[in-house]
């Protein structure tokens, strides 16, 4: 396995876009208010995720308008979902290979200081944990 092959897109790997991008991949689009809600971003934290992400050429914005009320609405475009779905699988190949290493290393006993280290603690008379 190449290196490169568990580098992370670090445009997509960023919590707040990586947060919109999982939500839109599960879905055909989405408004603004619902990416809001469901991600927990600020309306401009969202805003400037999502134009980071619009320039990439991973989603398609949308603006309009609904009974004289503006609408945005975002969707995947076919390069974001390769890029997204791309990125969980790097994440599970990372958590395969810790695992693997984790199972390869030999098991070591717990040292003497350790055991019981909270026993021998001691407390002023009269006062408590």
């Amino acid at each position: 396995m190449a290196d490169d092959e568990l580098v992370l897109d670090k445009l997509v790997h960023e919590p707040g876009r990586l947060a919109i991008l999982t939500v839109l991949s599960s879905v055909n689009d989405a408004d603004f208010l619902f990416l809001q809600r469901t991600t927990g971003l600020t309306k401009g934290n969202l805003s400037s995720h999502l134009t980071k992400l619009d320039d990439a050429g991973l989603v398609t914005i949308e603006k309009r308008f609904v009974l004289k009320k503006p609408n945005t609405r975002v969707a995947l475009t076919p390069s974001g979902k390769r890029r997204v779905a791309d990125h969980w699988e790097r994440l599970d190949r990372l958590k395969a290979l810790a695992d693997h290493a984790r199972a390869a290393m030999p098991s070591r006993a717990p040292s003497p200081s350790s055991k019981n280290s909270h026993a021998s603690t001691r407390f002023p008379s009269g006062s408590s944990k």
